[in-house]
């Protein structure tokens, strides 16, 4: 008997939006392809300091534990707090790498997400079977992937990831704070906010601002100083307020 194309293809699977944070997941290791892990990056549309991307998978059997996570920047900063601490006891594997300001520069913002996202898959100590990333797709990663837009909304594990980095990211910009205290990195975390602008404009730039954004130029520009990067891409080609360089799934351009 001859065989037809269709009576080869394998079942199809529809996830439907709306069926909770672990359908697709759920979906995923049923066909053998788990882990899974979420990515999810903070940092991205800020003008200084670094962009963090983490990796993070979950056990189905915590899905009651994690009733009520989503994405980090829907949580208060006392929850993130709480959620942080519980996702880092409870996941099969997570990982936290940071792109500082120097790759961002030479690499270009979105090429750093990608190497980012690379770094903290390969870096999780559980290989994962899929990875879902958050808002778009990415090439290269230690196992197959796909874009789920607004997953930090959609997917727990995407989710998870995107409390690991914005608490790590946010942490990380206090202890900057603490030695460039000019700018006030610990309240606006180096995103383009009009108190960070003016900072800028009084004080110029430091090494730890993103010289490829071009709010950090001009406020360079009245100071006359130059990019003090050895390797650098083309200087203000970015604009933290454009579509292309804001956080994944963020509503509020340029601001935390």
């Amino acid at each position: 008997m001859r065989v037809g194309s269709a009576d080869l293809e394998l079942p199809r699977t529809v996830v439907r939006r709306d069926s909770g944070s672990w359908a697709l997941q759920n979906a995923l290791e049923r066909r053998g392809l788990g882990p899974v892990a979420g990515v999810d990056e903070a940092g991205r549309g800020a003008c200084a300091g670094p962009m963090v991307v983490a990796a993070c998978a979950l056990r189905r059997a915590d899905m009651r534990r994690f009733d009520g996570l989503t994405d980090s920047k829907l949580l208060t900063e006392r929850s993130r707090e709480w959620w942080f601490g519980r996702i880092r006891e409870l996941a099969v594997g997570y990982c936290v790498v940071s792109v500082e300001s120097g790759e961002i520069d030479a690499l270009g913002v979105h090429a750093a997400n990608l190497e980012g996202m690379r770094r903290a898959v390969a870096g999780l100590r559980t290989h994962p079977g899929y990875v879902l990333t958050d808002g778009f797709g990415a090439g290269g990663l230690a196992a197959p992937s796909v874009a789920v837009r607004k997953g930090d909304r959609a997917v727990a594990c995407v989710a998870a990831a995107s409390v690991l980095a914005k608490v790590s990211r946010d942490r990380m910009m206090t202890e900057l704070h603490a030695r460039f205290p000019v700018y006030g990195f610990s309240g606006h975390k180096g995103y383009s906010t009009q108190a960070h602008q003016n900072a800028l404009h009084t004080y110029g730039p430091s090494v730890h601002h993103r010289w490829s954004y071009s709010n950090v130029v001009r406020s360079a520009s009245v100071h006359g100083m130059r990019s003090p990067r050895r390797s650098s891409g083309n200087p203000g080609l970015f604009d933290a307020f454009d579509q292309g360089v804001m956080d994944n799934g963020g509503t509020d351009v340029g601001y935390p």
